[in-house]
């Protein structure tokens, strides 16, 4: 028998045995712990490399974030600087009237819109009501927020102005603005590099802070003073989100502008039931407070595809090039003024932008659908305008698509320096039912281009209006008349379905005409080819292309296309040659960086064509289009 004491003496001694097998388990485990995570970070990719804008990439719009980078000027040493410049010029100046003023502030900035040539987010944030406003502002929390050059694209083509930001915030800000402040000559050094800035992106200007200030001292300049409105209702009046119009009509007794922040509101929030309708019910809000600011067409030519600049396929003349998801807001048209209407009755037409259907150009067109009775017509608002026509016949041609005996015309609105006004109907065929509601009717000049746009009909007419004003367009939707002794179909006889693709306006003796290809000079820069397996390989390329006579081109897009030409003729499954042109993306500078190309092992050689086309919408034939080719053998 043990002793008290020899007792505890064994217990302790079992206690610190147990303890320590307990610490050798904990650290066992602790270093297949360790071995794990090592094992699994050798797995993981490595991080990518900080991103240097002098090398070739994707071109992307990215901020200015210090004034070291600011006065260094070395965002024009950047490659995508070039990509970056926009390229419809603003031809308004700000009225001397109230204005209505957005800023876009949205997750940062910098998201989808960031790709230059677009994207393959057809979902991808959008505005296409810029009828509504006068001036747009680019935003981010970084100290020179430089706009994308798709928004500048799309915003000048509307008539509407765009600012970026320069903006300095906490303790960064104040070190910032003591070195921007410490002299006269260095506030005066940084402005002036923020007006390089403006003027070499082609955009008009920079955001005007302390607005109270402003306010203070502009005395009759009150349209000047721009009375802020934040969606998100942020100590808003009336809370902003679907009561922001309460707080315009506040504003527009006042005889002062307003300033709306942050109008991707219902985008972020997903307001239902999706982005299109929340968008077009949020903006006919504002529409029904603040009234239309801007007016188009204006100056001719004039040619819209309705395409807002998104979509899930890509046509060009009628002929559908890809059926690839996009987003590139520097496509988006001329937006229609389509009234947004809450709840629709079965027994009306429907109008809206479709992406879904067909589309003649771009990846957009205005459908209308419902019900309408055989001797009805039904008319919808497309644009308001103020363009005075001269001396010459002006042309109107636009395409159609519609289903059995669904007919679409064009109402034109014109009026006279003598307050004498008229309206035109442009129809395919006369319509005797309806000329009492019309000053005249013209019937069109229908013809469908064969093979190039299967199902589209081309409508033309040319009207000679010397000293009358365009005010207005309407689509007209009505029915043909049956054939004399032939009954309508028994089934639905007052369905109706009808697709407008584009409209253009131009003088009669404006021919659209290209440079013949011999014309251009099209040259490859950083060509980088890299394998990738049985002998396939990838190319990446900047293509630039310029007139050889030096002059500067005033095309406003190039479509892009390869064409991969194998060493011998093949066939794929569905008996296409394989040598057929895939279009690669739109470009409205004349530059275009291939990223990443496929090329198959069997290609001798890579075509790549760029096809031009006009303000009037026309492209030319991609057989007579600018080209460039690259060997792929011995690569």
């Amino acid at each position: 028998m043990l002793s008290l004491p020899l007792k505890f003496d064994c217990l302790r001694r079992r206690n610190i045995v147990k303890h320590l097998k307990l610490v050798r388990n904990k650290l066992q485990n602790l270093l297949c712990f360790v071995k794990m995570s090592v094992s699994e970070s050798e797995l993981q990719p490595p991080p990518p490399p900080p991103f240097d804008p002098t090398l070739p990439s994707l071109p992307i719009s990215y901020p200015i974030k210090t004034l070291k980078d600011l006065e260094s000027r070395s965002y024009f040493n950047s490659f995508h600087y070039p990509f970056n410049k926009a390229s419809v010029p603003l031809k308004s100046v700000l009225p001397n009237r109230r204005r209505l003023l957005v800023c876009h502030d949205m997750a940062g900035g910098y998201l989808d819109d960031k790709w230059v040539q677009g994207g393959t987010n057809s979902e991808a944030y959008g505005i296409w009501h810029w009828y509504l406003m006068d001036v747009f502002v680019y935003f981010s929390h970084t100290l020179v927020t430089l706009p994308p050059p798709c928004w500048t694209n799309t915003a000048h083509r509307h008539g509407v102005k765009v600012l970026g930001t320069f903006i300095t915030e906490w303790d960064e800000g104040r070190v910032a603005c003591n070195e921007l402040l410490s002299t006269k000559e260095s506030a005066h050094m940084y402005a002036e590099c923020l007006a390089e800035l403006a003027v070499a992106l082609g955009f008009d200007g920079w955001l005007e802070n302390y607005p109270r200030d402003s306010a203070a001292v502009a005395g009759d300049r009150n349209f000047d003073v721009y009375m802020g409105i934040d969606v998100f209702g942020r100590n808003t009046y009336g809370g902003g989100q679907w009561n922001t119009n309460d707080a315009l009509d506040v504003i527009k007794k006042g005889e002062t502008s307003a300033a709306i922040f942050a109008p991707a509101w219902n985008y972020e929030t997903h307001q239902l039931p999706n982005f299109q309708t929340s968008q077009n019910r949020w903006w006919g809000l504002v529409e029904k407070s603040w009234g239309i600011v801007q007016n188009y067409p204006k100056d001719l030519p004039f040619y819209t595809n309705f395409d807002q600049g998104r979509g899930y396929h890509f046509s060009v003349d009628g002929a559908e090039i890809s059926k690839d998801p996009w987003y590139n807001l520097s496509c988006q048209g001329f937006q229609p003024l389509l009234e947004f209407v809450d709840n629709p009755t079965l027994d009306s037409i429907q109008t809206l932008v479709d992406f879904n259907k067909a589309s003649y150009s771009g990846g957009g067109n205005v459908t209308f659908k419902g019900t309408l009775e055989e001797n009805a017509f039904f008319t919808r608002r497309l644009f308001h305008g103020e363009l005075l026509l001269g001396d010459l016949p002006v042309n109107f041609t636009y395409s159609v698509k519609s289903e059995g005996d669904s007919q679409l015309g064009l109402s034109l609105q014109f009026s006279s320096t003598m307050n004498k006004s008229m309206s035109i109907l442009l129809a395919s065929q006369e319509i005797y039912q309806f000329s009492s509601k019309f000053s005249q009717v013209i019937t069109t000049r229908p013809h469908e281009k064969p093979g190039n746009s299967p199902g589209w009909v081309i409508q033309e007419a040319s009207i000679a209006m010397n000293g009358y004003t365009l005010t207005e367009i309407y689509a007209v939707c009505y029915r043909s008349k049956p054939e004399f002794n032939k009954p309508r179909p028994a089934h639905n006889p007052v369905k109706y379905f009808a697709v407008l693709g584009h409209i253009t306006i131009k003088n009669s003796d404006k021919k659209s005409g290209f440079p013949p290809s011999s014309s251009w000079i099209v040259e490859a820069q950083f060509i980088k080819w890299a394998s990738v397996s049985q002998g396939s390989k990838t190319l990446s390329v900047k293509l630039i292309w310029k007139l050889k006579d030096g002059t500067d081109t005033v095309f406003p897009n190039y479509n892009i296309y390869a064409k991969k030409l194998a060493k011998q003729v093949v066939s794929d499954q569905d008996g296409s040659l394989e040598d057929v042109p895939k279009y690669l993306g739109t470009a409205h500078v004349e530059a275009f960086y291939v990223s990443d190309l496929s090329v198959p092992c069997e290609t001798s050689s890579l075509k790549f064509i760029v096809q031009v086309c006009a303000a009037d919408g026309t492209c030319q034939k991609l057989d007579d289009s600018p080209t460039f080719s690259i060997d792929v053998e011995g690569q």
